[in-house]
């Protein structure tokens, strides 16, 4: 595909990358930021929660283990609080300015963390998503799955709190992320457990293709 092409394509597009912990979602948004900017395509990246203020200090609330009793819907209410805040002051400026937009983590993430795993209910959550957000879904989400095992080797230092829940729960966070690629359109899983590099090019095919 030609630079023009893709420039034209990917013109105000939203895309997210999510995954379980360990999936190696945040370098693989990096990369593929750095690749999209290299084939002149204007392109942002931010993570949710945060890169704003207020969601800096939603994201150390929720992920500090001194907050370990945080009820599942207190944690889903603060990552929705985050992202309206992200939205209004990131997402909305870059996207009217016809940049395309890579975000590490969304809604997705909720599904399956509170949804899922934390047994509130993936459409109780898209419910809420959809009354709280102005864009609940992207234009593309890719599912980068990992088996827990193989994501609990590559986490680096201290678990935060969301990482120190467990096994059982991060296997339903996955089994949550995939079921939610066979509920939607716009979804496609990419198998991370491979090299970065190779996980790198795939996840450029996805982004050609969709």
């Amino acid at each position: 595909m030609a630079n023009e092409d893709l420039k034209n394509k990917l013109r105000s597009k939203f895309i997210v990358l999510d995954g379980p912990d360990g999936c190696g979602k945040s370098t693989q948004v990096r990369l593929l930021t750095e690749w999209l900017q290299k084939q002149g395509v204007p392109t942002s990246s931010f993570r949710d929660p945060g890169d704003t203020h207020i969601g800096e200090k939603i994201r150390q609330i929720l992920l500090s283990p001194e907050h370990i009793a945080m009820s599942t819907r207190a944690e889903m209410l603060l990552y929705m609080a985050a992202r309206a805040q992200l939205w209004q002051e990131k997402l909305v400026p870059a996207l009217r300015n016809k940049e395309c937009v890579i975000l590490d983590r969304w809604v997705s993430s909720t599904c399956a963390y509170q949804g899922n795993a934390g047994g509130f209910g993936m459409r109780k959550v898209i419910k809420l998503a959809t009354d709280s957000l102005a864009r609940p879904w992207p234009d593309l989400t890719i599912i980068l799955d990992v088996d827990v095992k193989t994501g609990f080797k590559r986490l680096p230092g201290k678990p935060d709190r969301i990482e120190a829940k467990g096994r059982e729960y991060h296997k339903k966070v996955r089994e949550g992320f995939l079921e939610l690629a066979r509920q939607r359109a716009n979804f496609v899983v990419v198998d991370a457990s491979s090299n970065i590099e190779a996980v790198h090019k795939k996840i450029i095919e996805e982004v050609k293709g969709f």
